[in-house]
C-alpha cells in the first residue's frame, strides 16, 4: 500500500558541484606551514645566540678596557688585529675544496673572541684566588704559574671547543671531515687568541707608560714579537687539536658509536696537554722556551698542516670517485668530475672565467664547484 501522492517526498536533488575559483588562493599568495613550538623557531635560536654574544662581547670590552686603560686598549687593539687577516686567509685557503657557509666562521670568530675569551678571563681569575687562599702557595707569582700551567688549558681549551660542540651538533651537514674540524677550530681560536692579545698588548703598553719605557726594549715590544711574531698560530694549533677529534668522528661510521664519543674528548685532551706544555716553557727561561718551540711546537705545526693538505687530497679523491655516477645519470660531463678534483682546474676555470665573463659569473662557478663537492661528500656518507 502507497501513501497518498500529496505525501510523498520531493525528490533530492543531485548535487552539481559549482567551480569557486576563489576558493583557494594561488601558490603565490598561500603557502601552508606546520605550527612549530616556540622553542623550535630558527629564528629565535638564531636571534637568541646573537644577543648572548653581543652581550659578551660588551661585557669583555668592558673588563678589557678597565684592566688596560682607554689608551692600551686602543693601542693593543691596532697591534692585535695584525695577525688576524692572515690566520683567516691561512684556513680559508685550507677549506677551499668545500668551503664551510660564512655563518658558521662568523660564529667561531665571535664566540672565540666574545664567550670563550669572558669564560677564560672570569674562571681564570676566580682560579688564581682559589689558589692563593685554599692551597698551600703563598706568593702571587707562583699562583700564576699554576693558574697558567694547570688551569688555563683545562678552561681555555674547554670555552673554544665549546663552539666546535655547538657546529658538530645543529650543523651536521656542513661537517664532512678533518679540514672542517681543523679550519672552524683554528677561526675560533684566531678571536680568541684576538681578544686576549689586546689584554696582553695593552696591559704591556700601560706598564711601559708608567716606567717610562719605549722602544724596542719595551715590555709592549717583546710582548708584541712573543706573541704576534713568533707565535700567531699558537692558539690556533692548540684548538686544531681539538678539531681532529670531531672531524674523525665525523668521518667514522654510524655504526661506530663509541669511536664518535671518545674521539672529540681525546682531541680536547691533546688540546689541553700542548696548550699546558706550552704556558710552562715559559718557566723554564730564555733556552728552555726556545727548546720547546723549536723541538716541539715547530715540528707539531708542520706535522698538523700535513695532516690537513692530505685530507684534503683525500676529499678531492671522493670527488673524483663519486661524481662518475652522475656522469652515469646526464647530470655531468665526462671530465667534469676529474676538473672537480683538482684544485688547479677548479682555480683555472674560475679565473678564465672571470676574465671573460666577470666577478659575478666567476661567483656563480665557485658556488657550482661548492655544490658539486657537497653531492660526492653526501654520497661518500651514505
Amino acid at each position: 500500500m502507497h501513501p497518498p501522492r500529496s505525501q510523498q517526498r520531493p525528490p533530492v536533488p543531485e548535487f552539481e558541484p559549482q567551480p569557486r575559483f576563489d576558493a583557494v588562493p594561488a601558490c603565490g599568495q598561500w603557502r601552508y606551514r606546520p605550527r612549530r613550538a616556540l622553542w623550535e623557531s630558527r629564528a629565535l635560536r638564531i636571534g637568541g645566540l646573537m644577543v648572548l654574544l653581543a652581550l659578551c662581547g660588551l661585557v669583555i670590552l668592558a673588563l678589557v678596557r678597565r684592566q688596560t686603560g682607554t689608551e692600551g686598549f686602543v693601542v693593543g687593539l691596532g697591534l692585535a688585529v695584525l695577525p688576524v687577516p692572515l690566520l683567516v686567509a691561512a684556513f680559508c685557503w685550507l677549506d677551499r675544496v668545500e668551503p664551510e657557509p660564512w655563518r658558521n666562521l662568523l660564529f667561531a670568530f665571535l664566540w672565540g673572541a666574545c664567550a670563550a675569551t669572558l669564560v677564560a678571563i672570569l674562571a681564570n681569575g676566580f682560579a688564581v684566588q682559589w689558589i692563593l687562599t685554599r692551597a698551600e702557595i703563598s706568593s702571587p707569582g707562583e699562583a700564576d704559574i699554576w693558574g697558567a700551567t694547570v688551569v688555563a688549558p683545562v678552561v681555555e681549551e674547554s670555552a673554544k671547543a665549546a663552539a666546535l660542540l655547538l657546529l658538530f651538533v645543529f650543523r651536521r651537514r656542513d661537517f664532512d671531515g678533518i679540514v672542517d674540524g681543523v679550519v672552524i677550530a683554528g677561526i675560533t681560536a684566531t678571536g680568541f687568541a684576538f681578544t686576549e692579545n689586546i689584554l696582553f698588548l695593552g696591559s704591556a703598553f700601560g706598564e711601559d707608560q708608567a716606567l717610562g719605557h719605549s722602544g724596542l726594549g719595551s715590555v709592549t715590544a717583546q710582548t708584541f714579537f712573543a706573541r704576534i711574531v713568533m707565535s700567531p698560530f699558537a692558539h690556533p694549533l692548540f684548538t686544531a687539536l681539538t678539531g681532529v677529534g670531531f672531524g674523525l668522528a665525523a668521518l667514522a661510521a654510524p655504526r661506530a658509536r663509541a669511536r664518535r664519543l671518545l674521539l672529540p674528548p681525546a682531541g680536547l685532551l691533546t688540546a689541553m696537554l700542548l696548550h699546558a706544555v706550552w704556558n710552562g716553557s715559559t718557566t723554564l727561561g730564555g733556552y728552555g722556551f726556545i727548546a720547546v718551540y723549536g723541538l716541539f711546537m715547530v715540528p707539531l705545526f708542520a706535522g698538523l698542516t700535513t695532516l690537513v693538505i692530505l685530507s684534503r687530497s683525500r676529499e678531492l679523491k671522493a670527488v673524483r670517485i663519486q661524481l662518475p655516477a652522475y656522469v652515469a645519470a646526464g647530470w655531468l660531463s665526462p671530465a667534469e668530475p676529474y676538473a672537480l678534483s683538482s684544485m688547479r682546474a677548479r682555480s683555472v676555470a674560475r679565473a678564465l672565467v672571470r676574465r671573460t665573463h666577470g666577478p659575478s659569473a666567476a661567483r656563480a662557478v665557485a658556488e657550482y664547484q661548492a655544490f658539486a663537492t657537497a653531492l660526492a661528500f653526501l654520497r661518500r656518507r651514505a
